[in-house]
């Protein structure tokens, strides 16, 4: 397990689920380009606010989460395997977040 942040593109709308226990989660997965090739993370998150967060979005979409990575690999259409990681997120920021800390601010300004 890995604790970090990515930053990259919605692909697809997320999506919200319940689980066994009752207990709601919303996945995702995001595209995210390293100098070497895109990496697809595979999101998953428990925590409402970055549940509503994610909600609100859609596909295209840029958003930066936290979480734990981990590393994983998957086989595409041709046979080849691709390097690809799993992230449980636990806080997302996105342009919303964004222009709203920045509307803050500029309302401190004297």
């Amino acid at each position: 397990m890995i604790d970090a942040i990515i930053a990259g593109k919605l692909t697809g709308k997320p999506t919200q689920r319940t689980g066994p226990s009752g207990k709601p989660f919303v996945t995702c997965k995001v595209r995210v380009v390293t100098e070497a090739e895109a990496l697809l993370v595979s999101v998953i998150t428990f925590n409402q606010s970055t549940s509503t967060a994610l909600l609100a979005l859609d596909e295209g979409d840029t958003v930066a989460l936290s979480g734990s990575l981990t590393p994983k690999a998957w086989t595409d259409k041709a046979g080849e395997a691709k390097p690809g990681l799993d992230m449980v997120a636990h806080g997302a920021l996105t342009a919303y977040h964004l222009t709203r800390k920045r509307t803050a601010m500029k309302g401190t300004e004297q």
